[in-house]
């Protein structure tokens, strides 16, 4: 049976194992080179969020956006809108890749058009 003093040395040890964890999760992030996380959506033509910046208008429901250079990383902090990747201009291509609501990734492939869909 566990003692209270037991209970909460587990309890602080879990927390600080936690901190850690998370800590390193933000250094993680932050040594990659991404820009700080910010409202809106943004496009950019290197990987980690590097090189040219597209900002992505989240109203724009719907419509192909053609990209004069490929992008090849995405950052979207928005609750309703994700952003919709393709391979191919005029938005086509076998496949596409959805962002979500909130992301930071890079792309796997060269984006060369997207548009924006409900999240």
């Amino acid at each position: 049976m566990f003692t209270p003093k037991a209970v909460l040395r587990s309890s602080a040890v879990t927390a600080a194992v936690a901190a850690a964890v998370l800590g390193l999760g933000a250094g993680g992030a932050q040594a990659a080179g991404w820009p700080p996380l910010q409202p809106g959506a943004y496009l950019y033509t290197g990987t980690g969020g590097s090189g040219a910046v597209t900002t992505v208008d989240l109203n724009d429901f719907g419509t192909c956006h053609a990209l004069s250079t490929p992008a090849r990383s995405v950052q979207v902090a928005n609750g309703s809108a994700s952003v919709q990747l393709y391979p191919g201009a005029g938005c086509t291509g076998s496949y596409s890749w959805l962002s979500g609501s909130l992301a930071q990734s890079n792309l796997p492939f060269p984006a060369q058009s997207y548009r924006v869909v409900p999240a």
